[in-house]
């Protein structure tokens, strides 16, 4: 069972189409003949509602949890609620999780693996913090083996928003090289290569940082692809500046710096990279 069955969960059902029966969680009636269509058995129901997710418990043997935490607050209200369902029967033997890097904080450029601390500086991370924790015991409460795969950003030309472009056309800003962060990044197929592995290989209650080889600041990730696309590199500011033309949320992402570690990754879930660099990434497909 997908749970949260967007971009990615779709290319996950794709490679595991034919290996099991697939079943989604939507809140959305419209995609209910979408996911028909893709061979996923739809379930209606939504994370923000507990009634409504009765019908969940004892479908699945092994559960993707893709879904997005609430969008306020400091805890995983519909994570909790997942597991509450999921306790009335049978209960899977596997959860794959996807969180998101951003439960590190900000790390000051060094290199993370999964053994460092959390220290979110986010409600939106700390939020992930919270669901993480709950997996954890619910796994170690049930038997029940969860993996938590910490996420960076996620692109593909395939995906929408999936690359630089748009932004690249707007000339957003980006910080000047000795006020950039380190960023990292992670190929939509290769992501759900390691969701798809991690059903089978991931260890109990075991993280895992799911991202590229590719180790480069905020600024040469876009210039790159400026210079694949044939378009301007984004004008650099000083970060003193940087309030006065720049998102919150996009001052948030600029605030943090970690490159992070993905031998754990390669050893244990056995990946191998289809697109182990940002630039082989972007330059498939144009």
């Amino acid at each position: 069972m997908i749970v949260g069955c967007g971009d990615v969960g779709l290319r996950l059902a794709r490679q595991l189409h034919g290996r099991v029966r697939l079943t989604a969680l939507t809140s959305s009636p419209e995609r209910v003949d979408a996911l028909r269509a893709h061979k996923i058995t739809p379930l209606q129901g939504n994370l923000d509602t507990k009634a409504s997710l009765w019908r969940l418990a004892g479908i699945a043997t092994r559960v993707v949890h893709l879904a997005p935490p609430p969008a306020h607050g400091w805890v995983d209200s519909r994570t909790h609620a997942l597991l509450q369902a999921l306790r009335l029967r049978e209960k899977p033997v596997c959860i794959v999780y996807g969180s998101t890097s951003g439960v590190y904080g900000d790390c000051e450029g060094a290199w993370v693996t999964e053994t460092r601390a959390t220290n979110a500086h986010t409600p939106r991370a700390q939020r992930r913090v919270d669901a993480e924790a709950r997996l954890r015991f619910w796994g170690r409460s049930t038997g029940a083996r969860v993996s938590v795969l910490r996420i960076p950003g996620i692109y593909a030309q395939d995906r929408d928003g999936g690359t630089p472009r748009a932004r690249l056309q707007k000339a957003v800003p980006v910080l000047r090289t000795q006020d950039d962060v380190f960023t990292n990044h992670i190929q939509a197929d290769d992501l759900a290569r390691a969701c798809f592995l991690a059903l089978w290989r991931g260890a109990p209650q075991r993280t895992y940082n799911v991202n590229d080889d590719s180790c480069m600041k905020m600024g040469d990730y876009f210039d790159l692809a400026a210079d694949l696309y044939g378009l301007p590199r984004p004008p650099r500011i000083a970060r003193e500046g940087a309030q006065a033309q720049l998102s919150l949320m996009l001052l948030s992402f600029m605030s943090e710096s970690r490159r992070m570690v993905n031998t754990r990754m390669k050893r244990e879930l056995g990946l191998k990279l289809t697109y182990p660099t940002v630039l082989s990434g972007l330059r498939e497909g144009g």
